[in-house]
């Protein structure tokens, strides 16, 4: 369940000239994610690749450990899904990386509270940038 009931969902959309396998890449590998995503120090879980049920703590740039479990991961279709927080406060965050003329968009689709899903949808378009650039 989401954090408040139900919520809302908001989508940010990046497009960049990484080819879409590279951009994907940078995702199933969670020791890159500090690489490209400038709110997250570290992650910390028994595995260093992206798989349904891999649960670990993301270390972000406050002094903020946060849990989160990985629901899907969908190489074929580049994307993937994840709930972040503990108990009753959690965010269900999906990643998406599509194909397009040149280059790849990366997007991101936040459910939430709407003013948590739209602060968080838009912190994220620094990251989603550095992934398809």
């Amino acid at each position: 369940m989401s954090w408040f009931g139900s919520g809302a969902a908001h989508t940010v959309a990046v497009a960049g000239p990484v080819p879409v396998a590279e951009a994907w890449e940078r995702y199933p590998d969670v020791a890159r994610w500090p690489e490209w995503s400038p709110q997250i120090r570290a992650v910390e879980t028994a595995s260093t690749r992206l798989v349904p049920g891999m649960s670990g703590t993301v270390r972000t740039v406050l002094p903020v450990a946060v849990s989160f479990t990985v629901e899907t991961v969908d190489a074929s279709r580049h994307t993937w899904s994840w709930r972040v927080g503990t108990g009753a406060v959690t965010v269900l965050m999906e990643h998406q990386v599509v194909a397009r003329d040149r280059g790849c968009i990366a997007t991101l689709t936040v459910h939430a509270p709407l003013p948590l899903a739209f602060a968080y949808g838009q912190l994220s378009r620094l990251a989603l940038h550095r992934l398809v650039h």
